[in-house]
């Protein structure tokens, strides 16, 4: 079963989970206008160990500028958000969701008024395919 986070960064600053909510009239619930990444954390003793964090955040900074979304945050601000994220719900050992997305604004297809929001969300999240594929490949 996975862990969720109590809190999510969300354009700068932690929210709790609960409030973590996107508008039905969003940009992204009508069209799926969202960038996001999967990224690893790992148990590597006493803090957490990031897999290719830079690689990951700099791969989410081209998709948006490929689908015209401005993040507001460079890229070295968006990897400390994530350790940040981590360290904040207490993880060692979870996964990390980045998610840039177009929130609520003007109504219709043109996507470009609308504001992009960030949110970097964690959770303790095992095995991908089960314990078992680690075991037996």
């Amino acid at each position: 079963m996975s862990k969720l986070c109590e809190k999510i960064w969300r354009n700068g600053e932690f929210i709790a989970w609960e409030d973590a909510t996107v508008h039905v009239c969003a940009h992204v619930m009508h069209y799926g206008s969202s960038v996001f990444e999967g990224i690893r954390a790992y148990d590597v003793g006493d803090q957490a160990g990031i897999f290719r964090l830079q690689e990951h955040v700099r791969r989410l900074f081209d998709s948006a500028k490929i689908y015209r979304m401005e993040i507001k945050f460079t890229p070295e601000q968006v990897e400390q958000a994530c350790i940040a994220a981590v360290k904040e719900n207490g993880f060692k050992a979870c996964y990390i969701r980045p998610i840039a997305y177009r929130d609520f604004g003007p109504m219709g297809v043109n996507p470009l008024k609308n504001p992009v929001t960030l949110d970097i969300i964690t959770w303790h999240w095992g095995a991908y395919l089960g314990e078992e594929a680690l075991e037996q490949g």
